[in-house]
């Protein structure tokens, strides 16, 4: 464990980055529904415990896949990205508020306010992960107040799972890649 506040070299502080970029690209195919993306956050060998699925990594990404576009929206933002280090091995603890827009008679708005511990492995200069425990600290439900086709945000372009979302038109019109 480093000293907090301490200033750290610079493989560190490419490993720091390293280990944002697979917790946030978790968020964006999770919102997405893209399997394929969140695959590529986990080693084969990974283990998740989200509570109702303790198992294999690459089979949650395909269920939660299926599973979350149940809902009209969903948002995953993550914070507090706190990484320990063990030469090439982290345990990360992130901070997650995810935002599940519910359909049904009377759409709901769940709150989830929680933590992923993680456990990454640096394998040939890659970080991924290799177990991650989801640790509840409370939610809120509420009847939707979501009004997205009228008023000043109707005009807005609207979020979509992959490939539908504004994300893959523009990665494929600006970068040539599509996914």
């Amino acid at each position: 464990m480093s000293a907090t506040g301490q200033v750290p070299d610079t493989e560190r502080l490419a490993d720091h980055l390293a280990i944002q970029d697979v917790i946030f690209k978790h968020c964006r195919g999770l919102d997405r529904a893209d399997a394929v993306l969140l695959k590529t956050c986990y080693w084969e060998d990974a283990q998740v415990d989200y509570g109702f699925f303790k198992g294999g990594g690459h089979e949650f990404c395909d269920l939660i896949a299926r599973s979350i576009v149940g809902n009209r929206a969903t948002h995953h933002q993550v914070s507090n990205i706190i990484p320990e280090f063990s030469e090439d091995e982290a345990v990360v603890e992130s901070y997650v508020t995810a935002y599940h827009h519910q359909p049904g008679g009377q759409p709901t708005e769940m709150t989830y306010m929680g933590r992923y511990i993680d456990h990454m492995e640096k394998r040939e200069s890659v970080w991924k992960l290799l177990m991650r425990h989801v640790v509840a600290d409370w939610n809120q439900n509420l009847d939707s107040s979501d009004n997205l086709d009228s008023g000043p945000l109707s005009s807005l372009a609207k979020s979509a799972r992959m490939p539908d979302d504004p994300l893959y038109e523009q990665q494929e019109k600006i970068l040539g890649v599509s996914e």
